[in-house]
């Protein structure tokens, strides 16, 4: 709720509609100040619980919030739908609902992480599981595509993360999707390893989701342990609390770039309309940088730009040139 009405206040082209428990909504909003104008609420009888299986709640779920907001997208009354619920099932909501696009077999779970040089858009980072080497090829596609409209990059340079640069190494389908992206017009780069996400040489990373999700989650964690050791070396004894004192400007400056908070909004790329999920655990400001996400990708227009992009490079001829010469 906060987070909505900040976003109201920052944006000014923007409407909200808060889809739950009307009641527990308007409570919640009735000491608040707001444009009432901009924001109107949908009543859901039901919620998806975080440890719902994605089938039983694409089945027995059909008045929760959460179905209803990707409703609302696929009736054109929203443009995007922002939620911090069940992964799975949000994504198993939307894909039945929204569909992909065409020549897009799997949706794919894009972020950006923080790098050296700025930020890099990772994905898949958990929807997909075994992905073929046709899926990380569409994965690059979108990725490039994303990076363009977001990121005002005219060429964005896409790795393929595998456990080595070395042709040989990886997985099958990690080399059938070397030899695709080889074939395709965008700036594929090669083999990229952990470390290089990181290192701001890469602008888009594509990989299976099983990969991406454990990259994230360990990134997070190690974020988390720097911050701790800091925070204990800080405060061992009163110089090294006068130390840290004087060193505060620069740890801000430190934490408020690698903040995980600042790239919440996790895109669902490979959807016929937006879709955004937020960490199950966000908070305020968290929050209002996912919808700040939904908002640039319908500035951008972001699926349409990809589904032009995949008619486009990802053709029958080319599919079928890199079957023959795998």
């Amino acid at each position: 709720m906060p987070a909505a009405l900040h976003a109201l206040k920052d944006f000014s082209d923007i409407h909200i509609n808060l889809v739950g428990n009307q009641a527990l909504i308007e409570a919640e909003l009735a000491s608040k100040s707001f444009d009432k104008n901009r924001l109107s609420i949908t009543h859901a009888e039901q919620v998806v619980d975080m440890d719902e299986l994605p089938s039983k709640a694409l089945r027995n779920k059909r008045q929760s919030s959460m179905r209803l907001a990707v409703n609302l997208v696929k009736d054109d009354v929203a443009q995007a739908c922002v939620s911090a619920g069940n992964t799975g099932a949000l994504m198993a909501i939307s894909k039945f609902v929204l569909k992909t696009i065409p020549g897009i077999d799997r949706p794919a779970i894009c972020t950006s992480m923080p790098t050296m040089k700025g930020h890099v858009h990772v994905l898949d980072l958990g929807a997909n599981v075994g992905s073929e080497g046709e899926s990380l090829a569409q994965f690059a596609v979108m990725g490039s595509v994303l990076a363009k409209a977001i990121d005002g990059n005219p060429k964005p340079r896409i790795g393929l993360l595998n456990i080595g640069e070395e042709e040989i190494k990886g997985h099958q389908r990690i080399k059938d999707a070397n030899s695709l992206l080889k074939l395709i017009d965008i700036n594929y780069i090669g083999y990229v390893e952990g470390d290089d996400i990181y290192k701001g040489n890469v602008d888009v990373v594509s990989c299976d989701g099983f990969d991406g999700n454990i990259a994230l989650k360990a990134s997070e964690g190690v974020a988390k342990m720097i911050g701790f050791y800091l925070k204990a070396a800080f405060n061992r004894n009163l110089f090294t609390k006068f130390i840290g004192l004087l060193s505060y400007p620069v740890l801000k400056a430190f934490k408020e770039k690698v903040d995980p908070r600042r790239y919440n909004g996790a895109s669902f790329l490979g959807l016929r309309k937006i879709v955004i999920k937020s960490h199950g655990g966000a908070d305020a400001f968290s929050f209002f940088h996912a919808i700040a996400e939904a908002r640039l990708e319908v500035q951008k227009n972001v699926p349409a730009l990809i589904a032009q992009e995949v008619a486009t490079l990802l053709t029958p001829q080319v599919i079928e040139a890199t079957h023959n010469e795998i």
